[in-house]
């Protein structure tokens, strides 16, 4: 029997996890972006439609939350074995 010692990979993270994180990442950048704002242009008028607008009560948060589903994916993804 021959003693073969493989040489494997010491980083925890490959190519395609760091993709992820950036996809998510940005996902999450964007998801802020949305949420942020707001602001009324007069600030002695009180406007619902500002502050709790559809894309600042739903998309925005939908978004965030997409995101660190992409991100919890990336950091389980295991890499592809080749043969």
């Amino acid at each position: 029997m021959s003693n073969k010692t493989t040489k494997e990979s010491t980083s925890l993270f490959t190519k395609d996890n760091y993709i992820w994180m950036g996809i998510g990442a940005v996902i999450i950048a964007l998801g802020m972006f949305l949420m942020s704002g707001g602001k009324n242009q007069d600030p002695n008028v009180y406007d619902y439609n500002v502050v709790y607008s559809f894309t600042r009560v739903t998309v925005a948060p939908i978004l965030i939350l997409l995101g660190f589903v992409v991100e919890i994916y990336a950091i389980f993804k295991k890499p592809k074995t080749t043969a």
